[in-house]
């Protein structure tokens, strides 16, 4: 077979050629760290690179969500405890201010620190986050979540916000709480329970408390009726056997009897009533529908008691315990939302190592894949160079092998 000098030169040249693009490439990967620098290089491999690097930037945000987070559920944990050591003290004033021994100037002085101690709850309860969103608004947290309006003739504090709740994906499968709109956290605690005098036919009726507010809750819980307000209505009635029996009117049905002495006071299911009393007289109370309101609603009307001379001793007390029962309640509410945050700390945490172990098992899969051996790369990059000189050493010795080097 005879060789043409154009196919010796072609040859020469593409084998040069060939050498050349081999060694830039090993030389890339060794500049680059990278052994597939295009899809080209291995397909399969760069689609495993690919949907590891998706997976490891979801880890990425996942991880940055659970430092946000982490920083709102702290600053909501700070709020409660602020709120929770001024509720404290708020309550030994109150507790102080029924002792029975303080004159209208103590009181009014009570009442005083009492105020202030209301707005600064006031403020945490409208605490703004980094971004300048009320913490406490739900879906409306660009409006404060709580006004006040000291001339409205209902609650004076009230929620404004609304009822929406904001979660935030800490995984591909986990997500949790990151807010609590201030109604549930706030709003929504329960009153004292108490029942009100409709009508008597006794003679002289002094005084209808509730004296064991336990025993008096336990009875309202298991009778109180929100959707016949008829069976919440209630009689006592003076019995000739020296008794007075409680009925309720709406049912007929007796639901106690308890030994009475005319002008002594007797209590039947925790309300004590003092009455002079004949025989068939009667007392007929209804239950109060039960009220929700926030602790700084509470403070607020207690203050403006405290800071009222003409209110007297009686009710004053039920001022005071009708206080004392809404803080506690509240307290109740707060202890549960802090363990509630403590909770979805310790999810916020576990889930972050958990995308902290699977970061490492992806970048080290991708590793294996995707980045070059230097210690191969680099001998292939000596044996390419070899060749290379090889070729561009023979080429003038091939080149010379013409008939003209012998006419």
């Amino acid at each position: 077979m005879r060789i043409s000098t154009s196919q010796v030169y072609d040859q020469s040249i593409r084998s040069i050629m060939e050498n050349q693009q081999d060694l830039v490439k090993t030389q890339e990967q060794l500049a680059t760290g990278k052994r597939i620098i295009t899809p080209a290089d291995d397909p399969v491999g760069a689609a495993k690179v690919l949907r590891l690097t998706e997976e490891l930037d979801g880890l990425t945000q996942f991880q940055r969500n659970n430092d946000l987070v982490t920083g709102s559920l702290e600053q909501q944990e700070a709020v409660l405890t602020n709120i929770t050591n001024s509720i404290n003290r708020a309550r030994t004033l109150v507790v102080q201010a029924g002792s029975g021994i303080l004159d209208d100037p103590d009181k009014r002085a009570i009442g005083a620190e009492l105020e202030q101690i209301k707005l600064e709850i006031f403020d945490l309860m409208n605490t703004q986050d980094a971004d300048g969103n009320y913490m406490y608004a739900g879906y409306q947290s660009a409006n404060q979540a709580f006004t006040y309006n000291p001339a409205s003739t209902g609650n004076a504090i009230t929620f404004s916000g609304d009822a929406g709740v904001s979660f935030i994906q800490l995984s591909s499968s986990s997500k949790i709480q990151s807010t609590s709109n201030g109604y549930e956290v706030f709003e929504n605690v329960l009153s004292r329970f108490d029942f009100s005098v409709a009508g008597s036919t006794v003679a002289d009726l002094q005084n209808t408390v509730v004296k064991e507010q336990g025993t008096f809750d336990t009875f309202f819980n298991n009778n109180y009726d929100p959707v016949t307000s008829a069976n919440n209505n209630y009689e006592v009635e003076f019995l000739a056997s020296g008794e007075a029996q409680l009925t309720n009117t709406g049912t007929g049905a007796i639901v106690g009897t308890v030994g009475y002495t005319s002008g002594s006071p007797f209590t039947i299911k925790g309300m004590q009533f003092e009455a002079s009393a004949a025989v068939g007289d009667t007392i007929n109370f209804s239950l109060d529908a039960p009220e929700k309101k926030s602790m700084a609603q509470s403070l607020h009307e207690i203050q403006t008691i405290l800071m009222d001379s003409t209110i007297d001793d009686s009710a004053l007390q039920e001022a005071i315990a009708d206080t004392l029962v809404g803080l506690d309640n509240g307290l109740e509410k707060i202890s549960l939302e802090r363990a509630s945050i403590g909770s979805r700390l310790n999810i916020a945490e576990s889930t972050y190592e958990s995308n902290l172990d699977m970061e490492i098992a992806a970048k080290a899969s991708r590793s294996s894949i995707q980045d070059v051996d230097y210690a191969e790369a680099s001998t292939e990059f000596a044996k390419q160079e070899t060749a290379l000189n090889a070729a561009l050493a023979t080429f003038p010795q091939v080149s010379n092998l013409s008939l003209f080097n012998f006419i």
